[in-house]
């Protein structure tokens, strides 16, 4: 559907976007993440057509869409701000860009029952949008979006005026209606369970460079990089030199005075290589007694407690410095801890827990 194909973009000595490539297939949700400044925004304004590439070509469909100007493509885009008509009922608003291509009135009417329909607006439609909520005035930014039937929507930031519990409900109801139209998606966002939810696919972007493009569950549980280990969820990273042991198992001697550590990994790794062992604090078991079978157990002493309701993160200090978080489910009303601040605890986890990573 989208296919970037070499594409830099400069303002003046600044690169924002470095030599990108990348596809992105029909009636796809692809979401854009990375830090602020890092150029996804900059990515979907070409898309858009606000912007145009210094070197490279963007095709849409096959079609290269760089002369072609924004009201002249089958984009359409959804702003943070939703720039609604305030002088508008919300009716008018979602019939906007159809009286501007000049429809019959029949068809006009019959959109926007469709759209109403489609995000759930019917009693609201002749309020204007200051008698709404957020949430609704977000679902008709939406539905004016998706009226003209466009090839392509982009959603810059769509969720970011929304608190959290109406973000959650949004984001599903923005699947649903990805799902009903067909319509490629492509969302541009900094919030990275946002991005896990809603997409099937995530660009990883750093500085203006795709850092990883993969599944949600590609991204969480094989990161290609530390950077994208790091950025996506929360993560403990080890630092050490590898040395094989056979069978994709490696030892990573990581500090001295501690045991080696037990990894496995697809990719090879040379004899003395440096390494980042990445292991999500879910996987780490925390227990007061030494496990007998573990591949990996370590011994420390509990710094910090964050008790999120559903899960709790335990920050523990190792003698040696380094800090190890390990994450439990809180499956049982806690009326005391069987674990708490100062205690002498056992972190263990499995060969097969953590992710090998050269950079």
């Amino acid at each position: 559907m989208i296919r970037f194909q070499n594409v830099t973009k400069r303002f003046g000595e600044f690169t924002a976007i470095h030599d990108l490539s990348l596809d992105i297939f029909e009636k796809e949700f692809f979401a854009l993440l990375g830090p602020s400044g890092c150029g996804k925004t900059t990515m979907m304004r070409m898309l858009g057509g606000f912007e145009t590439p210094t070197e490279g070509r963007i095709e849409l469909a096959g079609q290269d869409i760089g002369p072609v100007p924004p009201n002249k493509r089958a984009v359409n885009m959804m702003f943070q701000s939703y720039a609604l008509f305030p002088h508008l009922s919300i009716w008018d608003n979602i019939a906007f860009g159809l009286r501007r291509d000049k429809l019959p009135k029949d068809q006009i009417a019959a959109r926007v029952e469709e759209m109403l329909k489609l995000t759930r607006l019917e009693k609201f439609a002749r309020r204007k949008p200051h008698q709404i909520s957020g949430g609704q005035r977000q679902r008709v930014a939406l539905a004016r979006s998706l009226a003209k039937a466009p090839k392509l929507l982009l959603l810059d930031e769509p969720l970011g005026a929304l608190d959290k519990k109406l973000r959650q409900d949004t984001q599903f109801e923005l699947m649903d209606i990805q799902e009903t139209t067909g319509t490629t998606f492509v969302i541009v966002t900094h919030d990275q369970e946002e991005a896990m939810t809603v997409a099937s696919r995530v660009a990883v972007m750093d500085e203006g460079r795709l850092m990883q493009v993969a599944t949600p569950a590609r991204i969480y549980e094989t990161p290609d990089s530390v950077y994208v280990a790091d950025f996506i969820g929360d993560v403990n990273i080890i630092q050490g030199t590898a040395k094989p042991i056979g069978d994709d198992r490696f030892h990573v001697s990581w500090n001295e005075g501690q045991p080696p550590l037990t990894a496995t990994s697809a990719k090879p790794f040379s004899d003395g290589q440096t390494c980042h062992l990445a292991i999500r604090p879910e996987k780490v078991t925390i227990t007061t007694d030494k496990p007998d079978t573990a591949d990996n157990a370590v011994q420390g002493k509990v710094h910090d407690i964050a008790y999120l309701g559903n899960l709790s993160t335990y920050h523990v200090a190792l003698p040696c410095g380094t800090m190890i978080k390990a994450q439990t489910a809180n499956t049982r009303r806690l009326s005391r801890r069987q674990i708490t601040w100062e205690d002498p605890v056992w972190l263990s986890w499995t060969a097969t827990a953590g992710v090998l990573l050269a950079e």
